[in-house]
């Protein structure tokens, strides 16, 4: 788990850290380049601006020149060295053109029909001047104004500045301007070069260039490279060349590893063209620089979460690993380790639900039990009012009871079975499906749960705020309306005895036998009849003495196990309890005349004759009831009944305790791996489980459960060391819920775990 938070930690953090530079590497580049595409338009703008200035300029002056009144005078005569005067004005008109900023070298005036040209050197005659020059051919141009690429030289005139570069710019306008018939051309030349000093201080690895319309080029800062086409270049391929279309525009090529950017403008004003040629490269310098700062930034960045994923990882982690350790500790080697952290953590969650789910109904179950017990004792009268109040409170009655004012039993009989589709076998079912009955009639607020009795069905109802007859009447309806869907349901009838009210849960028990001794008047009454016990007593409660039944019992059970201290405390227990009431004389004797009895039927089921205990012609009961005395009846149950029966019984039990442990042990040794138990044994043997458990304590000095777990753990550590058999299949054969149960009782015996056991003391193979 610790490496997948590391790594899921990792991908969370670094991968959008790489997006983000990625993404803004690419759109710093694309910021470039859209900055450089702007750029290289704004330039050929201003480009086309500052030229076409320079071009209109010389175009509005060259016409200006033309329409003088002395070109135009001059036009339609020759001119001589007679006519100086009008040559001087006409020179002094074309020197207007030829200053620095307009960067003319010379200006033509060539009239072929009165056969003269005026040049920067003079006055010439037409036919002397345009010997081997290009002028009859610009005469044939078509229009009126044409601006021409021609060759340094040759006009044959030009002016000496202009042979430094070898291409010529010229404005060739034919005279005069506005008439059809043409006398001659007034030419104005400019240096190419001069021209390509205004392409200079461009950006880097850009080349500018201005193109005709045949896309030769006209301005070049490379002199080698006027005149040529742009085909004839290395900036794009001759297919791109049709890409030149419209006002203006941007496209991409590539020359072999470069990728160029071309920006062109087109001018209205000659149709030139300037174009600029980018190389991409010069200008993605500034991009990768962004790109490594981007990825150093990253990187250290990426260290930093590095760090951080791993110290948080940790961090997350460690708790985590704490508690799947100590899961760990608890759980077989190979389970533990073939399932991730998490997976075992949720398991063992499960298992903890899993296990309080079962607790809790457990749990629920006993409180069930232990409420039907106190419900037991409280009608049976064994329970003291300190004890009622403690209990009810413990299960929630406490202001439910405190509302009531007027309290009743209801004892309900199922009448006869044989003339039914029932039998007897089933009426602790019918007497379960008659509590649920009764649970769903009477109100919840008006009564505690129905207990069984004696095959007797018990309820305790109460009232809050009803006068006794109303109290009487609603006890009286609930009573048939159970007794209605008894038949309804079961077809059944049932017999139902009512005690007489009353306002306190410490007269339970007496109104318990109210409710009997309503029912024993079906004798004459007859089945499927409601019995208040007012009818019979007058509306008087009827006297119920207490008798320590449970206590009597036990003493008995003491007395068959010989155990001569515990029958003594019994015995001692038993008269604190009927001398702590008072009675009447008449009524203590009765009750230790019940209890001589009841050891008198001990002794005749045992088989125990009164030549055995010494008691040969007197009579026991005559010898109790001349006894007044607290101490003289204790002394006296003691040395003439209890003292000799334990010696009976002891001399029984010499014989009798190590075969009746030998047994159990031989049940152990054999059905081990079953889910034995003591109550088990004691119905095999036939005998009671108390006393059964007490023989073996006694033979063993362990109990059963103690013995048994001891003998399982003794089968485990044999098997660990012997075979090869896993922790899993060793727990389910010694009837254990889960490994992990036997783990954890492994490892409290023996201080390890049964993993650890076997590799410290199993023998290694041959």
């Amino acid at each position: 788990m610790y490496t997948n938070l590391v790594l899921f930690g990792f991908a969370i953090s670094i991968a959008p850290i790489i997006t983000l530079g990625f993404f803004s590497y690419m759109k710093s580049s694309d910021s470039i380049q859209t900055h450089v595409n702007q750029s290289n338009i704004q330039m050929m703008n201003q480009l086309n601006g500052n030229i076409e200035q320079v071009l209109r300029t010389i175009d509005y002056t060259l016409n200006y020149i033309i329409n003088t009144n002395q070109v135009q005078d001059a036009l339609y005569r020759p001119l001589t060295y007679n006519d100086f005067q009008l040559y001087n004005q006409m020179k002094k008109e074309l020197n207007l053109l030829q200053s620095p900023e307009m960067m003319v070298t010379d200006v033509i005036l060539a009239n072929a029909s009165s056969n003269w040209v005026i040049h920067n050197r003079g006055l010439s005659s037409f036919e002397k001047f345009s010997k081997g020059t290009e002028l009859p051919s610009l005469l044939e141009l078509e229009g009126s104004t044409n601006w021409v690429m021609l060759k340094t030289g040759s006009l044959g005139a030009s002016d000496t500045s202009s042979y430094a570069c070898p291409i010529t710019l010229t404005l060739v306008k034919k005279m005069p301007l506005h008439t059809l018939s043409k006398r001659g051309i007034a030419l104005a030349t400019i240096p190419s070069c001069s021209l390509a000093e205004m392409l200079k201080n461009q950006l880097p690895g850009s080349r500018v260039m201005v193109l005709d319309e045949n896309q030769n080029i006209l301005v070049h800062p490379n002199i080698s490279m006027l005149g040529r086409t742009l085909a004839e270049t290395d900036l794009i391929h001759e297919s791109d060349a049709s890409r030149f279309t419209g006002r203006a525009g941007q496209f991409q090529t590539s020359m072999g590893n470069e990728t160029i950017s071309v920006t062109y403008v087109r001018s209205e004003f000659n149709g030139w063209t300037y174009a600029s040629f980018t190389e991409m490269s010069e200008f993605t310098k500034e991009a990768h620089s962004i790109g490594w700062f981007t990825l150093y930034v990253c990187l250290l960045i990426i260290c930093l979460c590095v760090l951080l994923v791993w110290l948080g990882s940790r961090k997350v982690y460690t708790p985590i690993r704490a508690i799947f350790q100590q899961i760990a500790d608890r759980l077989p080697e190979t389970q533990a380790n073939k399932k991730n952290e998490l997976q075992v953590i949720d398991e063992h969650i499960q298992d903890l639900f899993a296990s309080n789910t079962k607790l809790r109904h457990e749990l629920h179950q006993n409180s069930q039990q232990v409420r039907t017990f106190f419900l037991h004792k409280l009608f049976q009268g064994q329970s003291g009012p300190s004890e009622i109040e403690e209990k009810i409170a413990l299960f929630g009655y406490t202001e439910q009871v405190s509302e009531w004012s007027h309290l009743a039993v209801l004892t309900l009989q199922i009448d006869i079975l044989e003339e039914t589709r029932y039998e007897q076998k089933d009426l602790d079912l019918l007497l379960f499906a008659a509590g649920n009955i009764i649970e769903e009639i009477v109100p919840a607020m008006d009564h505690l749960p129905p207990v069984i009795v004696d095959q007797t069905q018990v309820t305790l109802v109460g009232g809050k705020s009803m006068s006794p007859d109303h109290f009487n009447d609603y006890i009286y309806k609930l009573t048939e309306s159970i007794q209605q869907n008894m038949r309804s349901y079961l077809d059944l009838d049932v017999s139902i005895g009512i005690s007489l009210p009353f306002k306190s849960l410490k007269s339970a028990a007496r109104a318990y036998q109210e409710g009997l001794e309503s029912l024993k008047h079906r004798l004459k009454l007859g089945k499927g009849v409601i019995i208040p016990y007012f009818s019979l007593n007058s509306g008087k409660h009827t006297q119920v003495y207490f008798y320590p039944m449970q206590i009597e019992n036990q003493l008995i059970d003491a007395i068959k196990l010989a155990d001569e201290e515990l029958a003594f405390s019994l015995l001692k227990q038993w008269l604190e309890q009927v001398f702590l009431k008072d009675r009447t004389p008449h009524e203590y004797q009765i009750s230790l005349i019940r209890l001589l009895n009841g050891l008198m039927i001990v002794m005749q089921e045992a088989g125990i004759r009164l030549e055995q205990l010494d008691i040969k012609e007197s009579s026991l009961y005559e010898e109790l009831l001349e006894l007044y005395v607290h101490s003289e009846i204790e002394s006296w149950y003691k040395t003439r009944i209890i003292v000799p029966m334990i010696r009976v019984f002891q001399d029984r039990q010499s014989s009798q305790y190590q075969n009746i442990s030998e047994q159990i042990i031989d049940i152990i040794r054999n059905e081990f791996e079953s889910d034995i138990t003591l109550e088990e044994c004691a119905a095999r043997l036939h005998y009671n489980v108390f006393y059964l458990s007490s023989v073996f304590k006694k033979e063993t000095d362990m109990t059963f459960s103690e013995y048994l777990s001891q003998y399982r753990l003794n089968m485990s550590k044999k098997w660990l060391v012997e075979t090869d058999m896993s922790v899993k299949n060793i727990a389910e054969r010694l009837t254990y819920n889960n490994p992990q149960n036997f783990i954890r009782s492994f490892r409290k015996q023996e201080d390890m775990t049964p993993g650890q056991y076997r590799a410290k003391y199993a023998k290694p193979d041959s």
